[in-house]
Parts: structure tokens; C-alpha cells; sequence
């Protein structure tokens, strides 16, 4: 999670955390509000840390040709940015909500599928940062060893996940996210389509890939041909290597049982 803070005493992240500040914890539908401290003055000041903006695992040029610089300045820039503002000025006026981490917060805001005003913000910023996490430069192919063998066990082939992966980003209707997803109780792999900012953690799933099907997020280098942008992203962008640490991290929760995941 990354943090920004404000105050009239603002500390680093690391001085933040190592004085005992007490982050609240969410318990049922209360939490607890953050302490007051005192400066090395003796004067009472608040201390509040939000939540900053996440850089991409990469320059803004590594994804080029197939997802340009221009397209990352407005996404990640424009987008992603505008959503982390949003919800810091969200948190300014429910302090209720401070101190939780991203996850826990939009599991909170989702609030049984009644939305409160946070979760649009806090989907989006959370969606976002593992939406870039999912790419890399050089990406694409298929997956190998363990994480493979569990999309074969769970889609019959790499080949048949990959077609209903496709089908599922071109029949999203309107705005929203694709998803490769661990689904704990079922042990299994599926894909998921969500709309608008909603993701599969609010299920209690486990997400391993995502892609953002926005339009914002292919108009500048594919105006309007989704398949080509889909095709590009599965053909040369999604990190596989990146979908195999979140599955063998996904295994100190969920035991697969054969095939195991071996991490190389």
C-alpha cells in the first residue's frame, strides 16, 4: 500500500509506522478513530496518511508499440491519479474509513453490494495498480511449469482459456474488468467479468490477472477495435511471470492438491 501523509508534523512512511501510531482496525461496523499525538513542542497535532500513487513497474515507454507512453501518461497519469485524489479528499470527510488498508477498505465500502461513496475510488485505485503489475515488457506467450498446468487442468488447454478469456473482455457490456481468478472454496481457476470498478476480492477470490477494458485504456492506440487491444494485451503484454507469484503466494491459503506449483 502506498501512503502520503498530511499534517503540521508530517513524518516519512517508515517514521509513521514505527511510532506505535495506531492504524484502526475494522471491527464489525465500527472503527477506531486515529489518535491525537503530541509534537516534540507539546502541542497536540492530528496526523493523517492516505493513500499516494503507485508507480508502474516500468518506464512509461516499456510497453511500446503495444501500449504507448501517451496512453500510460492519461491512464495512469490522468485516471489512476484522479481516482487516488478522490478518494483522499473522500477520506478527509470519514475518518470512520482511516487506517485501513486498500483491501479492507473496499471490502468495507462495498458494504454487502450496497456501495458507499469510498468504494468507486478505492476499487479503481486498488484495480489500477494490479491492472499494471499484470503487464510487462516482453510479455504475452503462455504461461509454464505449475501455472500452466493448472490452466490446463481447469480450462481442458492453454489455448481453449485463452479463446474464453477473449470472449469474455469482447461481451463485457459497458465498462469494467477481466479477471483470472483463484476460487478458494472450489480450488479451481476461472475468469471473471466485472463492471464498472467492482473486483473479484470483494468474493473473497483470489486475482491473478486482470485486464482493463475502460475505454480509456486502448482508445489512444486502438480507437475503437477492443479485439485488437485484447489480442495485443494476451499476445505480447500479460506478465505470466507475475500470474505465477500470485498463485504460489495464493498457496499459503488454498491448497491445489496436484498439480503443485512449483515457484521455478
Amino acid at each position: 500500500m502506498s501512503w502520503a501523509c498530511c499534517s503540521n508534523i508530517c513524518p516519512s512512511t517508515s517514521n509513521f509506522l514505527a511510532i506505535g501510531y495506531d492504524l484502526k482496525r475494522f471491527n464489525g461496523n465500527k472503527a477506531q478513530r486515529p489518535k491525537r499525538r503530541l509534537s516534540k513542542s507539546g502541542r497536540e497535532t492530528d496526523i493523517c496518511a492516505y493513500y499516494g500513487l503507485k508507480t508502474p513497474p516500468y518506464e512509461l515507454d516499456a510497453l511500446e508499440p503495444y501500449m504507448s507512453q501517451k496512453t500510460l501518461e492519461k491512464h495512469w497519469g490522468g485516471h489512476h491519479h484522479n481516482y487516488v485524489e478522490g478518494l483522499n479528499k473522500q477520506l478527509e470527510r470519514n475518518d470512520v474509513l482511516y487506517g485501513l488498508t486498500m483491501e479492507e477498505l473496499i471490502k468495507v465500502t462495498y458494504n454487502n453490494g450496497n456501495p458507499l461513496p469510498e468504494f468507486n475510488n478505492a476499487a479503481q485505485v486498488w484495480n489500477h495498480d494490479f491492472f499494471w503489475e499484470s503487464m510487462q515488457p516482453g510479455g504475452g506467450h503462455q504461461p509454464v511449469l505449475g501455472l500452466l498446468k493448472q490452466i490446463e487442468k481447469d480450462f481442458g488447454s492453454f489455448t481453449n482459456f485463452r479463446e474464453k478469456f477473449i470472449e469474455a473482455a469482447l461481451t463485457l457490456f459497458g465498462s469494467g474488468w477481466v479477471w483470472l481468478v483463484l476460487i478458494k472454496d472450489e480450488k479451481r481457476l476461472a475468469i471473471r467479468k466485472t463492471s464498472n470498478a467492482i473486483n473479484p476480492i470483494v468474493w473473497d477470490e483470489i486475482p491473478l490477472m486482470s485486464l482493463d477494458m475502460w475505454e480509456h485504456s486502448y482508445y489512444l492506440d486502438y480507437r475503437n477495435d477492443k479485439s485488437k487491444y485484447v489480442n495485443v494485451f494476451m499476445n505480447h503484454l500479460v506478465s505470466w511471470d507475475v500470474a505465477m507469484v500470485r498463485i504460489v503466494r495464493a498457496q499459503a491459503f488454498v491448497n491445489l492438491g496436484e498439480p503443485n506449483i512449483p515457484v521455478a
